[in-house]
């Protein structure tokens, strides 16, 4: 006879908790608006899922209770962002398995081009842009270990994204990217990380240097935001810039 005290506290993982979390499409908006590692207020998160504001406080208050947002309070405002880069890679897996939304308009026909195209993962670049910058950098010897595609069922494992192709940054290509004017980072976080893109079906930077990349492209003007969600244009400086260190053909 067991006695109960004995034995643990919980069981398995709860993956239907988290699964009825994002069946509810205003959060996965939400989830979505918030994945370029900006905080936002509830208003324009409310504004992003297409909902009235009380019905948006609901919903951040179930995101932030189950870990998935934190939020800070500045004065009469309240600013939710993902809990961390883990949260953005799940966002990030759930887009490669999910069917293709239908467009219903022009505004979501050119959003979902916008986003194809270049856009953040959390905090460093994803789309078109994030794919042909990794393999730049895999071409001219900034980063050695892999050759970006993904190996879907080989060394690619979708329950271990970013961590089984082993990138590593050469001497080589920290002293280019210095010279560009790239901070490398320090500190505990993994430098070279990255992530199968869910459009490009390939790999993107991410890591510390796949952030320090994107901080140093939006210093740079070469890169800016979209007011509301994650798209990134190409300035004619960034195009320029492309071009001249990346050997990368933007189109105007």
């Amino acid at each position: 006879m067991h006695d109960l005290t004995d034995l643990p506290s919980t069981a398995d993982v709860d993956i239907a908790a988290l699964a009825a979390l994002l069946a509810d499409p205003a959060r996965c908006r939400v989830l979505l608006a918030l994945d370029d590692g900006r905080a936002l207020p509830a208003s324009v998160l409310a504004d992003e899922a297409g909902i009235s504001r009380s019905t948006a406080s609901s919903h951040l208050n179930k995101l932030t209770e189950a870990g998935l947002l934190t939020v800070q309070t500045h004065g009469r405002h309240r600013y939710y962002r993902l809990a961390g880069p883990e949260i953005g890679e799940l966002i990030e897996q759930l887009g490669r398995l999910a069917p293709a939304r239908p467009v219903t308009s022009l505004r979501e026909g050119t959003r979902a081009a916008r986003l194809r195209s270049a856009r953040t993962c959390y905090d460093h670049i994803a789309g078109r842009l994030g794919v042909q910058i990794m393999t730049s950098f895999i071409e001219h010897d900034v980063l050695t270990g892999g050759d970006g595609e993904f190996h879907d069922g080989d060394s690619d494992r979708l329950s271990s994204p970013g961590r089984d192709v082993h990138y590593e940054l050469t001497a080589a290509g920290a002293d280019r990217l210095r010279r560009i004017g790239v901070e490398l980072p320090t500190g505990s976080r993994p430098l070279v990380r990255y992530c199968i893109d869910w459009t490009e079906q390939r790999h993107h930077l991410a890591g510390g240097l796949g952030r320090a990349v994107l901080d140093r492209f939006l210093t740079a003007g070469w890169l800016r935001r979209a007011p509301q969600h994650r798209a990134l244009k190409v300035t004619d400086t960034g195009r320029a810039a492309l071009a001249s260190e990346f050997g990368i053909d933007w189109p105007a």
